[in-house]
């Protein structure tokens, strides 16, 4: 007779139950950054493309964002930059394809957008939106800017808060998900100098740096950004750490 060598039922649940916790541990790490990647890469994909339709607008029709001197239609979607038409919903239309555009919100729920809230933009109540051929959402204002308060940053200025709370028609978000949750705005976790932060700041500081960990709490979906002359960029501190992080 031959004898036979295994594990017992002891030994196969403890194995079992160490595979188990260890899963649990490590599975939702992998998620956070997996979705930490996806919205980083797609943030900085919609930025890009934002940016080639301001440049392209000014060399198709002689304007850009900073020359916006109407509000967009009714039906933003038929505003033409052909025509003369110089809103911000004409430029896109006359430089992207692929992109549906609507005055209808489309979040079921309001998204979470602390920093912005804070600040004369904050309402967001005059906006449209435009969902790009990649699924981007991306929230423009479609008023046009008041006297002074076009949407042109000075050559030799910083884009800084400042400017940003007295330009509120300048003022927007991409949610790089559209309407899928969590609709939640990217925050900091901690300033440059190590202390930690406990909620949005409404502040771009151009000297000052601050970190967004991979986790569900601040590498999040929306991302405030600022359009100005041909230019599209970030809002926050925040969303300025994303862009400038390879990861």
């Amino acid at each position: 007779m031959k004898k036979r060598f295994g594990f017992t039922l002891a030994e196969v649940l403890i194995t079992l139950g160490i595979i188990g916790v260890v899963a649990a541990m490590t599975i939702p790490t992998l998620i956070a950054n997996t979705n930490s990647a996806k919205f980083r890469s797609q943030y900085k994909k919609s930025l890009s493309t934002l940016n080639q339709a301001g440049l392209m607008a000014e060399a198709q029709y002689d304007f850009n964002y900073g020359a916006v001197n109407k509000a967009c239609g009714t039906d933003p979607a038929t505003d033409n930059a052909n025509d003369g038409t110089k809103s911000i919903c004409a430029v896109l239309n006359g430089t992207l394809t692929g992109q549906t555009v609507s005055k209808t919100k489309p979040y079921v729920e309001n998204p979470t957008f602390n920093s912005i809230s804070s600040t004369t933009a904050g309402t967001l109540t005059d906006v449209v939106y435009y969902t790009l051929a990649d699924g981007s959402l991306v929230v423009m204002p479609a008023a046009k800017p008041a006297a002074n308060q076009e949407c042109v940053l000075e050559i030799g200025s910083v884009m800084n808060n400042a400017w940003i709370t007295s330009h509120p028609t300048c003022l927007g978000f991409i949610d790089v998900n559209g309407k899928t949750l969590p609709n939640k705005e990217v925050t900091c976790s901690k300033n440059a100098s190590g202390k930690a932060l406990t909620s949005p700041t409404a502040t771009l500081n151009p000297d000052q740096a601050c970190t967004v960990p991979n986790d569900s709490a601040h590498m999040t979906d929306i991302f405030p950004v600022v359009f100005h002359d041909a230019t599209v960029e970030p809002a926050t501190d925040a969303a300025k750490a994303v862009l400038a992080t390879a990861k």
